[in-house]
């Protein structure tokens, strides 16, 4: 009986992971660097004004994730406002998170996103040939019904990210890691599949 359910759970997690729309193409670690014991990370993401919302939700899974992991982190967006640092030297700005107690932040940039249409035929079945080429009631049959069934078009959307930790004191770059996000349900399921693929990668590597 244990032995069913072990298996039914990992059937369960490979049907989960296989339906993620989430990917990491790339990644890289400053190989000079140790594992940062972090005592606050700020999570930044670098988006256009009119994806505000997408913004707060990328930055807020990906806070709550290292959350997950034991690591205490704050949102730009909702510690400082849209443009807290808009007019800001490096100094300035660098001075603005550390009276906050940041010491590493991650941003989060939209490097692209590109929109396909694509056509969806009304009837996608296969026949081999000898069945029905050489009946007529067979040809008949499945020609009518793919020259008669409607088809539909579909438009298809792919995003691809990039992350990078920076370390507060010494302000160098400690991980780079760069996904793509292939036609998600919701801004919702994007922002949870990136903020636990990416920490997940990061403790993988011994970034954090």
């Amino acid at each position: 009986m244990k032995t069913l359910q072990i298996i039914f759970i990992g059937v369960i997690a490979l049907l989960a992971a296989s339906c993620s729309s989430s990917q990491i193409t790339s990644s890289w670690k400053n190989e000079s660097s140790t594992p940062g014991k972090y005592k606050k990370i700020l999570v930044m993401a670098l988006l256009n004004e009119s994806d505000r919302t997408l913004r707060e939700k990328m930055e807020q899974h990906l806070v709550d994730d290292l959350k997950e992991r034991g690591m205490d982190a704050i949102s730009s967006y909702k510690q400082y406002g849209p443009k807290a640092f808009d007019n800001m030297n490096e100094s300035e700005a660098v001075e603005k998170i550390r009276d906050s107690g940041v010491d590493a932040v991650i941003t989060i940039v939209l490097l692209d996103r590109s929109k396909e249409r694509n056509y969806v035929p009304g009837q996608v079945s296969y026949t081999p040939y000898a069945v029905y080429y050489n009946r007529w009631w067979g040809y008949y049959s499945t020609l009518n019904r793919r020259v008669y069934s409607r088809g539909y078009y579909v438009t298809n959307t792919e995003y691809f990210w990039e992350s990078n930790l920076y370390d507060a004191a010494s302000k160098e770059l400690i991980y780079s890691v760069q996904t793509k996000s292939f036609d998600p349900a919701s801004t919702e399921s994007l922002a949870h599949e990136y903020g636990k693929m990416i920490v997940s990668d990061m403790v993988k590597n011994s970034v954090l």
